[in-house]
Order: C-alpha cells, then sequence, then structure tokens
C-alpha cells in the first residue's frame, strides 16, 4: 500500500465509476484498476464490489474509506508542517536571557516574532553568559543574550544595539537634584556593581569608565543582578551605573539620572552558532537586525 493507491480508492470512492475517476486522475483507466487491484491484494480484502453501471463499496471498502480520509489529511497536515517549518514559520527557540535585557528589548524581539510566527514555540532561560556559551555550543540554547560577548570562532555574536548608561540613587540622595551627571559625580560616592559572575562583565566597564577618568569606584557591594543592586539603591544602600533598559525598574525611592560621557555606553548582543541554519532561529535574527535598525534611524534622525 501506498499514499498514491490510497488517493486513487479515495477518488474511485466518489466517483464510484472507473471511467470518471481515471479522467478526474489524468490517467487511463487501466493503470487505475491495476493500483487499486493491488490495493486490494496487499490489503487481503476486496474494497470494492464491480457490477455493469460502475462500482459500489463493500464493508470493508466504506471502513476503509473513513480512514482513508485521515491518512490523506495527516499526510496533508505533515507536508504543510514540513513546509512551514522550512519557511522558519513553525520550530522552536531556546532563547537565553539575563537580567535588564526581560525589562525591554527581549519583550519586544518576542512580540514581534509572535505577530509574525505565532506557531515558533518559545522557550527562555535565565541564565549567566558563560552558561550561554556553553548551551549554545551543546545545542540546549540556540541563542543567548548578554553583554561583553568574547569573541569565539564557532560563535557568531551580533550587537543588538547599544545602550546609553544611567546612574540609579535614591531620591534623597543629593546628587538627585542634578538632572544629568557625569563620571566626576560619582568620586568617593559608595557604588553597587553587577553582575559579580564570571568575567568580563557589565561590572569591569563600570570600573574602566571611572578609572579612564583617573579615580577607583568606591564599591561598597558586588551583587548578582540588576534586580538586586536596584533594590539595594532603593534602600539608600548606594548608588549604580545602569543600562537604559534598567530604566523599567521603577522600584520605590528610585531616581535614575543620564551619565554624560562618550564613553558612557554598552552593548546588549546576541550569540549562536555560526553554523545554525535552522529556519527559526534565521527568523528571529532577522528580527533582531530589524530592531537594531529601527534604534539606529531613532538616533540618526
Amino acid at each position: 500500500m501506498d499514499l498514491r493507491q490510497i488517493r486513487y480508492f479515495l477518488v474511485l470512492a466518489t466517483e464510484l465509476n472507473f471511467t470518471r475517476a481515471a479522467m478526474r486522475l489524468h490517467i487511463s483507466q487501466p493503470p487505475l484498476t491495476r493500483q487499486i487491484q493491488q490495493l486490494e491484494t496487499a490489503m487481503g480484502v476486496v474494497l470494492f464490489e464491480r457490477n455493469t453501471r460502475g462500482v459500489a463499496l463493500t464493508q470493508a471498502g466504506m471502513v476503509f474509506l473513513e480512514e482513508a480520509r485521515k491518512i490523506v489529511a495527516l499526510t496533508e497536515q505533515a507536508e504543510n508542517k514540513t513546509r512551514l517549518a522550512h519557511q522558519g514559520h513553525l520550530g522552536r527557540l531556546d532563547i537565553g536571557i539575563f537580567g535588564s535585557a526581560i525589562l525591554n528589548v527581549i519583550p519586544t524581539l518576542l512580540i514581534e516574532l509572535r505577530k509574525t510566527h505565532p506557531d515558533i514555540a518559545i522557550s527562555l532561560q535565565n541564565t549567566t553568559k558563560i552558561e550561554q556559551i556553553e548551551a549554545v555550543r551543546e545545542k540546549r540554547l540556540d541563542i543567548g543574550f548578554n553583554r561583553v560577548f568574547p569573541p569565539a570562532p564557532d560563535l557568531t555574536v551580533e550587537t543588538v544595539l547599544i545602550e546609553n548608561l544611567f546612574v540609579a540613587m535614591n531620591k534623597n540622595h543629593p546628587l538627585a537634584r542634578r538632572r544629568v551627571l557625569t563620571v566626576k559625580d560619582l568620586i568617593d560616592q559608595p557604588l553597587i556593581l553587577f553582575p559579580n559572575n564570571v568575567r568580563p562583565t557589565f561590572a569591569d566597564n563600570v570600573v574602566a569608565l571611572c578609572r579612564k577618568e583617573g579615580f577607583a569606584p568606591n564599591v561598597v557591594h558586588e551583587v548578582e543582578d540588576v534586580m538586586t543592586c536596584v533594590a539595594l539603591v532603593s534602600a539608600g544602600l548606594g548608588l549604580a551605573v545602569v543600562p537604559a533598559s534598567a530604566v523599567n525598574l521603577q522600584l520605590p525611592e528610585v531616581r535614575y539620572h543620564p551619565l554624560r560621557s562618550p564613553d558612557a555606553t554598552v552593548d546588549l548582543s546576541c550569540v549562536y552558532r555560526a553554523d545554525d541554519a535552522s529556519p527559526a532561529l534565521l527568523v528571529f535574527i532577522e528580527i533582531v537586525r530589524r530592531l537594531r535598525h529601527r534604534k539606529l534611524k531613532l538616533i540618526r534622525d
């Protein structure tokens, strides 16, 4: 039994006439007759009763008719899903994320993906940068988002956007009266750094920013993530330099002030396997690139 024989059976079961069925199939009658006979032989049953006016379904033929319709429907569904997966409309994306990216950029990207490709399943995993790199290499993640990725020959790192930096502080801090701050305003101020995991990290960027202005930062706390950092700021335990996406964290007593410096920026990048040609991933990367293009256009305008 093959799919062609099943399709021939369905047409003949509809027409109940070999001549008309052959015409619908755009074949001559003898090949149709042979295929139906081969189908009956393979199944060991008689599907049609032949008579002078045409054919009629046997009891076995009527049962097979229902099953044949299901088989063809499932086959067409499989073909359609496979085609959609090839086009990037179906599939699964395992995405590595981290603290501040989930506050702005990641939701924006997922909304865009959902609009155009709603049938792609998405799994988000909150992991460190090193964990993301290992998981991408081991194919446990398709793509990861983080900052300051080290270059690697087997991985592609793309900048998603460049974010400006802000200083988070308690609203009662003396510097809160300033609209804009410079890096030198942070001299001797108690600073809270994040993240405190494997270097290089965003924390190293902040330290380098201070050292470039000629001073060592007064670090009073190093914490794991931006949420913990801003919570400590809210309690009045120090100031923190944060990327623009963190401004979405609106905790009580916290104010955010732009940091004025040509170097007061940080990247948000994505990493994926250089040889990964998954259609779903390629679709998602194109959405990432469109977001970057829009952000750059806004800056130029």
